[in-house]
């Protein structure tokens, strides 16, 4: 099976903490080039300092806040002009606040739109062309099981996450017949810095220990514990190998069997 990714450039959304940080390591382990994205330029002089360079890799990071699709635009435009173009896509971006839908503000899912499904969009839109020339491209996209199984409590990100889902099957219809997948993962829950604002928001509201709300948490799980983030990395880099050429346009559940649905 081929898992190599040498001479790949992988652009990792998200790549500072949590499951972005670790599909980052993961692909450079895999042979990639990595363009690290997130808005704290320290945090990404960090990360690139633990990716792999066995293999002669390059890797690079564009500093950009995900809350202005006119500044990842720009950042990206300016990047592309003297960088390798990138082969692999992986879009990851935090969540949207907690609250039911009904109470949420219009302007909470005309914000959570742009940074998730406009921001992909825009990404997307500049990587494929070289993608085309290529003959080689991956768009993963990191979003939830919600997709399959709406979540409460998650009102704005729930209807965030479908957009996503079906914008992306769309992109898949499209551009199979340019070698290019676009596949989106759907983690459980994974022990990121979400995960634990989430146990404390419940904590908080419920009046009940974190231990509590955790174990209630992890007993909805077949395998009765959160993920590791490693563990969600390792179906994305899957997903973006030569082993994976065949899947596209799916979703991929990584959450311990907690989903009800198939």
């Amino acid at each position: 099976m081929n898992l190599s990714i040498k001479g790949k450039t992988a652009l990792v959304c998200g790549s500072t903490q949590g499951i972005g940080k670790a599909t980052a390591l993961q692909l450079a382990k895999m042979g990639a080039n990595i363009v690290l994205i997130s808005r704290d330029e320290t945090r990404l002089k960090e990360v690139k300092k633990l990716l792999s360079t066995s293999d002669n890799q390059e890797h690079s990071y564009i500093a950009v806040d995900f809350s202005s699709p006119k500044n990842v635009e720009s950042k990206i435009t300016a990047f592309l002009k003297d960088n390798p173009k990138a082969n692999i896509l992986v879009n990851n971006t935090g969540g949207p606040a907690g609250g039911q839908a009904i109470d949420a503000d219009s302007d909470e899912f005309i914000a959570a739109f742009n940074m998730h499904l406009i921001n992909n969009q825009i990404l997307a839109k500049a990587l494929v062309p070289y993608m085309k020339s290529d003959g080689y491209g991956r768009i993963i996209n990191v979003i939830s099981t919600s997709v399959k199984q709406p979540l409460s409590g998650l009102g704005v990100s729930n209807t965030i996450r479908g957009a996503v889902a079906n914008w992306a099957k769309t992109l898949a219809n499209e551009l199979g017949q340019f070698n290019i997948t676009v596949n989106n993962v759907l983690p459980g829950a994974t022990n990121t810095i979400r995960l634990k604002t989430i146990i404390e928001n419940k904590a908080t509201k419920t009046g009940s220990s974190i231990e509590v709300v955790s174990k209630t948490m992890t007993n909805q799980v077949p395998l009765l514990r959160f993920a590791e983030a490693e563990e969600i990395a390792n179906g994305i880099s899957f997903l973006a190998s030569p082993a994976a050429s065949y899947i596209n346009g799916i979703n991929l559940p990584i959450d311990g069997g907690r989903t009800k649905s198939l």
